[in-house]
This record gives structure tokens, C-alpha cells and sequence, in this order.
């Protein structure tokens, strides 16, 4: 559209072509001059003059110049570095110098498979620490849990847990391992908003431990306790077990169990009159060593706590296959020296053994026993299948050594 006496011309800025953008500049026309319109007829008679030129020549194809290759080379370095922003040396990665000019490395000392990177890059741990999927990373988190707690559960011991849950402060990470799949029920409890959930049918307790508490993964924890669902837990408290752990240098350890129920070894009987031990007398002939278990450096496997360096040892003798853990405590003094002073029992903070075989719902009845049945059974043979495994990487170390 354009009014009366005026015209808009469509004009290229010389400033802004390179960046494809096109400017509308408007202004009015009136009369023209004599020399205006002798310049624009110069013009145009100069561009038709030059056309009928270009055409009568002969072609020239450029891909016949020779250059020599000096210049070709300049060019093309030009022409490159034109096309490629070039940051500042003190911002340039490996990735600035192109794939030619990547130097190789090899770091020895990295972690194995990690050789390749630049040892600043590498982080060779984890944690269990929840994030955000906003914000900065740096105002993620409130606290940083010092410890993690493990309890392997089923629905059916909710309340148990929720009131072993509030024993343990913001200190602790909570970690639920589900064997009936049952999770979105917990969602009842505020402390389970926080928690971190981990469902897999029908597994137990070491089998959890073994795929979702690697070493690197539970780094961040000082202590790391890893608890059955049937514990009564009104006498303990975490904050204060974990003073009397780091008081009597305990690397791995667990609570007092009261004498009245589900008791098994004298060894983790709460004793009344003192707040740790790590000894105790056993039926005649059970004990070939005051300093072995189960007279010493021993305690049982359904409420232990490993210090960060304990932990990293027990769990590499975790057997994949081997999921009910049955003859494991008896090894555990293999991973702290001397065991019979790093391995106790906390008297003044106690926990009561329910003794509820809620695993054995989750087995299949075969050969006409009960469900129950058959996973007894196979935490008998596991024992026995460990001590038959540890026996023989010992004979076969032995004699590696020359020993015999």
C-alpha cells in the first residue's frame, strides 16, 4: 500500500545482509532532478555494457587455476578458523582441537575402564542422596545424611517399620528393599516421601545387598545398617547407638537382643550391667578360640551395622547365588583387625527379635511341603554350602602360599 506522491523502496543495510536480515526503509520521492536522472541512466547504461562484455568472453573454469599448495593450505586454515569459534585458550577442551589434534591419554591410575579420561573428570563414587530436577545443584540438599538404614519389608510389617523408622533421625537415609512389590501403601507415612523405595518380588535381604549396596554406591555413609523387619525397637536409639559405636571403635556391630526372645548365641544377649561387649562364654566345645566366633568377633546377621571400610570387605564376600546370608556372620571377622576388639554387641541400646518368618510366605510349596518349609531348607544349605566355599578358597590360598 502506498499514498499519493509516495514510494517505498525495498533496500538492503550493508551491516546486516551477513546475518540474513532485511530492512523496509520508506521515504517520499518528488520530483527529480535533471541530474539525478542523468546519473540513473549512466548507470544502467554502464550495467548493459558490462552484461554484453561478460557474455562474449570465453569461459574460465576456476578448477584449472592452480594454486600452489602453500596458498591452498593458508586458505583453508582461513576459511576454517572463520567457520569455528575460537574461544579463549583458558576455556578450551580437548573437543576445541578437532579430532586430529586430540592428544591420547592414559591414566593408568584411574579407575579400571576410566583410563582414557582426564583424572579431573572422574567421579569413581556415589550416593543415595535425592535430587532435584530444578534449580541449582548446589542448594539440592538441606542436610547430607552421615548414615543409611536398609530394611528389607513386606506390607504386612508396616507399622513395625514405621515406628523403627522414628528411631532414627535426619541424620540416616532411609532404604526400603520391597519383596512383595507392595510400595504405593507406604506412601501413608510422611518419612516415606523421603525414603528411597527399591521393588523386586520375592528376594532377600543379601540378595537386595548385594545388587543395590555396592561399596562406591554407599561411599557417602559412615555407618551403614542393614536390618530385618521383625525388630521391636522401643528401647534403641539411632543418634545414640552410633555415639557408642565411634566410642568403642566398633567397625562392625549390632545391637543388644533381649534374652527373652528369639535368642540363638550367647554372644548377642544384652547384657544389663555395661553398654558394649565383645565376648562371652558359649556351651562347652563351641568356641575353639576365646578371640573366634561365636565367643567373639561375632554378631548375627539380621541387624548388623558396618562402618564405611567394613562394609567394603563384607560386601565382596556376599555370594550372588547364596541369597539367605545363613553362615556369612561367622566370616565377617575376616574384614577388621583384630576382630575381636573392631566386633560388638551395644548392651544399652537393644532391639527384641520378633522372629517372624515373613519370608516364608514367599516360597512355593514342593514335594508336598509348606512354603515355609522349603525356604528353611534352603537357608540350611546355604550354610552349609558357604562354609564348604570358604574352606575351599582357604585350602586353595594356602597352598598357592606353599602351605598346604
Amino acid at each position: 500500500m502506498r499514498n499519493k506522491g509516495q514510494q517505498y523502496i525495498l533496500s538492503f543495510s550493508s551491516d546486516t545482509i551477513g546475518d540474513s536480515r532485511v530492512k523496509f526503509r520508506g521515504f517520499g520521492v518528488g520530483k527529480k532532478s535533471n541530474d539525478s536522472a542523468r546519473l540513473i541512466f549512466t548507470t544502467t547504461l554502464g550495467v548493459v555494457f558490462g552484461f554484453f562484455i561478460g557474455v562474449s568472453l570465453p569461459a574460465v573454469s576456476l578448477t584449472k587455476i592452480r594454486f600452489p599448495s602453500s596458498i591452498i593450505t593458508s586458505l583453508d586454515v582461513a576459511f576454517t578458523e572463520l567457520r569455528r569459534p575460537n574461544p579463549p585458550p583458558s576455556n578450551r577442551s580437548l573437543e576445541d582441537e578437532g579430532s586430529g589434534g586430540v592428544p591420547k591419554i592414559n591414566v593408568p591410575t584411574n579407575p579400571r575402564g576410566a583410563e582414557t579420561l582426564p583424572p579431573g573428570i572422574i567421579v569413581p563414587q556415589s550416593d543415595l542422596y535425592l535430587r532435584r530436577l530444578w534449580g541449582e545443584p548446589s542448594a539440592d540438599l538441606k542436610t547430607t545424611p552421615k548414615y543409611l538404614v536398609s530394611f528389607t519389608v513386606g506390607i504386612n510389617q508396616k507399622k513395625n517399620i514405621d515406628a523403627a523408622v522414628k528411631k532414627f533421625s535426619e541424620n540416616f537415609t532411609i532404604l526400603l528393599f520391597h519383596y512383595d512389590g507392595r510400595t504405593s501403601e507406604w506412601e501413608e507415612f510422611e518419612w516415606s516421601k523421603r525414603a528411597i523405595h527399591v521393588s523386586v518380588k520375592r528376594q532377600a535381604k543379601w540378595w537386595y545387598a548385594k545388587r543395590f549396596l555396592h561399596p562406591d554406591i554407599v561411599a557417602a555413609y559412615e555407618y551403614i545398617f542393614i536390618w530385618d523387619e521383625d525388630l521391636g525397637v522401643e528401647h534403641f536409639d539411632g543418634e545414640k547407638y552410633i555415639q557408642l559405636v565411634k566410642k568403642y571403635g566398633l567397625e562392625i556391630s549390632q545391637p543388644g537382643l533381649e534374652p527373652n526372645n528369639g535368642l540363638t548365641w550367647e554372644m548377642t544377649k544384652r547384657r544389663g550391667d555395661r553398654e558394649v561387649h565383645k565376648d562371652t562364654e558359649e556351651k562347652p566345645g563351641w568356641c575353639s578360640d576365646p578371640h573366634l566366633p561365636p565367643c567373639a568377633a561375632f554378631v548375627e546377621i539380621m541387624a548388623p551395622v558396618f562402618s564405611r571400610e567394613a562394609w567394603r570387605c563384607a560386601w565382596h564376600l556376599i555370594q550372588n547365588d547364596l541369597v539367605h546370608g545363613w553362615g556369612l556372620d561367622f566370616a565377617l571377622r575376616r574384614c577388621v583387625e583384630p576382630a575381636h576388639e573392631k566386633i560388638g554387641v551395644v548392651d544399652s541400646q537393644w532391639i527384641v527379635h520378633q522372629v517372624i518368618p515373613s519370608l516364608g510366605s514367599q516360597g512355593d510349596p514342593e514335594d508336598g511341603k509348606a512354603p515355609w518349609e522349603g525356604v528353611r531348607t534352603r537357608c540350611k544349605n546355604e550354610w552349609a554350602e558357604f562354609q564348604a566355599r570358604l574352606l575351599g578358597a582357604d585350602q586353595a590360598y594356602l597352598s598357592q602360599r606353599g602351605r598346604g
